[in-house]
């Protein structure tokens, strides 16, 4: 079943560096991701639907951080419809920084229910992006170190997890998920991973196309 977006609706997309994407160097606040494909695409299709479109991503954030933050950030604009895509930092990406370490599915999984709880109370719709990783040949970059493809399969082994919990949560709040891990494993199987991703974690320009296709797709 797809999400109605009514005219007048406040859409709020959070979560980490992939929604944020400079979002505070951009005019609208969008950044250059997804969401400005998506408000871009939505304003051609739908201009007798005005919509309001924010985003609060911040990069590097993993699901304690949107906590941290979530009142100020998400609960006070008091949206319409919010769309979270967080996790990649919950997983091994920054196990190799200095500070890196990972969170337990059960730590992050909890958390992640904290963050939708209050907004099932409001009434908000919500749509869940799955955490994704794409199998890029390396040198990957991580802080100041550059990363073989190896360490891909530990990233893996403890990202599924966190995808089944992510599915998990959006049947338990009713929510529409984007699959987006298999999405990009899909379209990976055609052209390559790094079309999609330099690093495997973060979008190319046609990477953000598709995760904004698949999320029109779920609205209507």
């Amino acid at each position: 079943m797809t999400l109605t977006l009514r005219p007048g609706s406040t859409v709020m997309f959070t979560g980490d560096s992939i929604t944020d994407c400079q979002r505070l160097e951009s005019e609208r606040g969008l950044g250059f991701g997804y969401p400005l494909h998506i408000a871009g695409e939505w304003g051609l299709r739908h201009p007798d639907r005005a919509v309001t479109w924010l985003n609060s991503g911040i990069g590097g954030d993993k699901v304690r951080d949107l906590e941290a933050r979530w009142r100020t950030d998400v609960l006070d604009a008091r949206p319409d419809v919010v769309s979270v895509l967080v996790g990649i930092n919950d997983v091994g990406w920054h196990t190799y920084a200095p500070d890196g370490h990972v969170i337990p599915v059960e730590e992050f999984t909890a958390g992640y229910d904290r963050l939708l709880a209050p907004l099932a109370a409001t009434g908000a719709e919500l749509i869940l992006i799955e955490p994704f990783l794409l199998p890029v040949r390396g040198p990957i970059e991580v802080g100041d170190s550059f990363l073989g493809p190896e360490v891909m399969e530990e990233w893996r082994a403890d990202l599924d997890p966190k995808i089944q919990a992510v599915r998990g949560l959006a049947r338990t709040y009713g929510a529409r998920l984007l699959a987006a891990d298999g999405l990009f494993a899909g379209l990976a199987a055609t052209t390559g991973p790094e079309h999609w991703s330099e690093d495997g974690v973060h979008p190319t320009p046609a990477g953000h196309a598709a995760l904004a296709r698949e999320w029109l797709r779920l609205v209507g």
